[in-house]
């Protein structure tokens, strides 16, 4: 039996190369040279849109451990991002040229997997399908995946705050209250005085911008504009909008501050907090340098840059079970349309959607690797419910039993796990 995966991109080659690489048969599905995104420019599969940096390599980092765990489990997307990479420093930086192009051969040239040039509009009867079209998914399928999924439970535009880690941040210089109820604790908020705010206001809307691709030249949603752009109505926009001090007391001082920005916790542990309000259109170098302005933050770390752009993806946790449809078990999604962001996060969960899918064939039941290795950490979050679920980078703030101060130990376990689980993916499976 073949296993049908939608969308030739990284998380659809990775899904079918592991499908084949156990043993099973794939059919995959790319819509291009007959029809092609406002983004892709060739035939290829798994060609980079956007940059040619996979991030970093060093497996102290998550985005470097998450490459690592990914090497031992035989990742088809990092195998030839290493047979392809140019000088990048820390980072994995590829020819991205050769890079779709040794991926489009391999694939071809696999006899395991049939690539089928043609635009799925609607899904088989039958038999189990993977689907991996990515964050431009085109208008037919999105359609479908939204009958399937229930409409309110896909999404078409991110607004995303940048994510702080928690142990980055200056607490002498902040203070937990909520709004109009000082002794309450739901926000940490970082207070700035007229002179600070007037800096911070005048470096915002001086910082250099991402460039708009054409696909994402779309108007704004009143209520996800950009903090830059609700700057530049006026200096005091943002003390009525996402700066408000009104219904704050500072408990250092018993007075309300000029200004605050508040942050909210992302986990029960306070490990990452969110920039509440803060979707922006910055570079990454400007956020870092222009929120940096902020006192309690002079020091911060991030986790994940905010952004808004185009993106397609699914309100996981709701209609998910792993990365099955909860309410058809034969249909599986994978990569970026399942709520994870980047290159390398989307190829993590095509690897585990073409593993899980092969099992579910096979009729065995398929466990995840564990929650304190990137990869598991990864399904874990698509997994878990909340209130505002939103497309996430990895960042050691998901891995389970995380300690700053133990990094090369915490990498160490992650890859003796991840080796151990893979072991057993291939005792199953082949």
């Amino acid at each position: 039996m073949e296993i049908a995966v939608i969308g030739g991109g990284l998380a659809g080659s990775e899904a079918a190369f592991q499908i084949a690489r156990m043993g099973g048969r794939a059919r995959l599905y790319e819509m291009r040279p007959l029809s092609y995104t406002p983004a892709h420019k060739t035939d290829c599969l798994s060609e980079l849109v956007c940059s040619n940096s996979l991030k970093s390599n060093e497996p102290t980092n998550a985005h470097g451990l998450l490459k690592a765990e990914l090497r031992l489990l035989g990742s088809l997307i990092i195998g030839a991002a290493d047979l392809c990479a140019i000088p990048g420093g820390k980072a994995l930086v590829v020819d991205r040229g050769r890079f779709a192009q040794r991926i489009t051969d391999l694939i071809l040239g696999d006899p395991r997997i049939k690539v089928v040039r043609e635009e799925v509009k609607a899904l088989p009867d039958e038999g189990i399908v993977i689907i991996a079209t990515g964050p431009l998914t085109a208008a037919d399928l999105s359609c479908l995946i939204g009958k399937i999924t229930g409409e309110e439970n896909l999404h078409f535009f991110d607004a995303l705050s940048p994510i702080i880690d928690g142990e980055s941040i200056d607490m002498s210089a902040a203070f937990f209250a909520a709004r109009y109820s000082p002794d309450g604790a739901d926000y940490l908020n970082c207070p700035l005085t007229k002179e600070e705010y007037d800096i911070f206001y005048d470096a915002l809307c001086a910082a250099r911008r991402v460039e708009l691709r054409g696909f994402e030249e779309t108007p704004y949603f009143e209520g996800c504009l950009p903090v830059e752009v609700m700057a530049e109505r006026g200096r005091r926009t943002l003390l009525f909008g996402p700066m408000k001090p009104v219904g704050l007391l500072d408990a250092r001082t018993g007075k309300r501050p000029y200004a605050v920005m508040q942050l909210r916790r992302e986990d029960a542990a306070g490990t990452m907090y969110n920039m509440v309000g803060f979707q922006t259109k910055l570079t990454h170098s400007e956020q870092e340098r222009v929120f940096r302005l902020v006192p309690a933050l002079r020091g911060a770390r991030f986790f994940r840059y905010g952004s808004i752009h185009r993106n397609t993806f699914i309100n996981a946790p709701s209609v998910l079970a792993g990365l099955q449809l909860k309410t058809e078990g034969r249909i599986f999604f994978a990569g970026q349309i399942t709520g994870v962001e980047g290159y390398v996060e989307s190829a993590a969960m095509g690897l585990l959607a073409g593993l899980a899918a092969l099992y579910y064939e096979r009729g065995k039941t398929f466990t995840p690797p564990p929650p304190d290795t990137c990869t598991g950490a990864l399904y874990r979050y698509i997994g878990t419910e909340r209130k505002n679920f939103q497309p996430m980078n990895i960042n050691f703030g998901l891995v389970e039993g995380y300690n700053k101060r133990k990094k090369p130990g915490v990498a160490e376990k992650a890859l003796s796990a991840i080796a151990e689980w893979g072991s057993k993916v291939g005792r199953d499976l082949k």
